[in-house]
């Protein structure tokens, strides 16, 4: 293995982390609005509120790492998607913004607003990461010098919007879960009862999604030719899904929300698979004008002190995950310092 394609796979492990574990607190902000009462949305809150910004770290260090990796793409990137990715980081601000001002008044239209505006941004944000995935499955328009040469509306594509709404469908699914696990008595029942929502819903855009990718984007499973043992995630994906709703419906809701876990690292997993070599592919001719992990990396002295970095770092940050998510485990309380 070259070091082009470690970091094609540290990105890849990035990636998951975040999808996984801001991928439950997005799905808290979608549901927020389900519930109308005031104690029950501060709970929602607090399920969250240790966890949320620490979450967002995975997302900083995927886009550094990114950056130093693979700065040709990173480039690309973000003249391709500069109008999303400005929505998504106002999402992103402003559902902090929300979190953090709903607790300063105790005036209903006040927390109201608030509340609205942190589902709301929580909603947009997952749609517009959903949107990016769809769009890079598809490709974009880039000439020779990898520029992108197209404009807003070949972002717009009906599969990536499909995927955009996907992502809703997963997160909420996942955050609703989460909620069950973190919350008891009347909330947790509600809790359940939006994960069968939840649960049905992604399952229909589960399907809508795969038939459309096999239609729309059959490139997605070239690899799969090449190295046939990748249907085994295929099938791991599949046992996934199967086991969320029996493991609610036995009481399990652990091993439905690790198998929620397990489902998302597989759609990431198939996601870079279906990519793979490229990280940009071109719509207008793929083999000479896509950005793949060669053309598009770093200088090998770049790549190994980044090595070396990410083996000192990479530990620090998961030990500091396991900590913080150690001291915050269990069912959910409020008390003077909640928000």
């Amino acid at each position: 293995m070259d070091l082009n394609l470690l970091w094609f796979l540290l990105i890849g492990v990035l990636m998951t982390g975040y999808a996984i574990l801001d991928g439950f607190d997005l799905g808290v902000g979608i549901l927020h609005l389900t519930v109308k009462d005031d104690t029950d949305r501060r709970l929602q809150l607090n399920s969250i509120g240790p966890l949320w910004d620490g979450n967002e770290v995975w997302l900083v260090t995927f886009g550094g790492a990114l950056f130093a990796a693979f700065p040709e793409t990173y480039a690309t990137i973000f003249e391709a998607f500069y109008i999303p990715f400005m929505l998504l980081l106002f999402a992103l601000i402003f559902r902090a913004v929300s979190i953090e001002f709903r607790s300063k008044q105790k005036l209903s239209l006040w927390r109201h607003f608030w509340d609205f505006c942190f589902s709301a941004s929580s909603a947009l944000a997952t749609f517009l990461f959903g949107v990016a995935v769809g769009i890079s499955m598809i490709g974009i328009p880039l000439n020779e010098r990898f520029i992108f040469t197209g404009n807003i509306f070949h972002l717009l594509h009906p599969y990536a919007l499909c995927v955009g709404v996907l992502a809703v469908a997963v997160f909420a699914m996942h955050g609703s879960i989460y909620l069950y696990l973190k919350t008891e008595g009347e909330l947790q029942k509600h809790a359940r009862r939006n994960f069968w929502r939840a649960f049905f819903f992604f399952l229909a855009m589960y399907l809508v999604v795969s038939i459309f990718t096999l239609v729309s984007v059959p490139r997605a499973i070239e690899n799969f030719t090449n190295y046939p043992w990748l249907w085994i995630v295929v099938i791991l994906n599949i046992l996934a899904v199967a086991n969320i709703p029996r493991a609610m419906s036995q009481g399990r809701p652990l091993y439905a929300f690790i198998s929620s876990c397990c489902t998302i690292a597989a759609f990431v997993f198939l996601f870079s698979t279906a990519l793979y070599p490229n990280l940009v592919t071109s719509s207008v001719d793929e083999k000479m004008n896509s950005l793949n992990i060669y053309n598009a990396s770093s200088t090998p002295l770049t790549l190994t002190i980044m090595t070396v970095i990410a083996v000192i770092g990479m530990p620090i940050v998961l030990l500091y995950t396991a900590i913080v998510y150690w001291t915050f485990r269990g069912k959910v309380v409020l008390d003077e310092h909640s928000y």
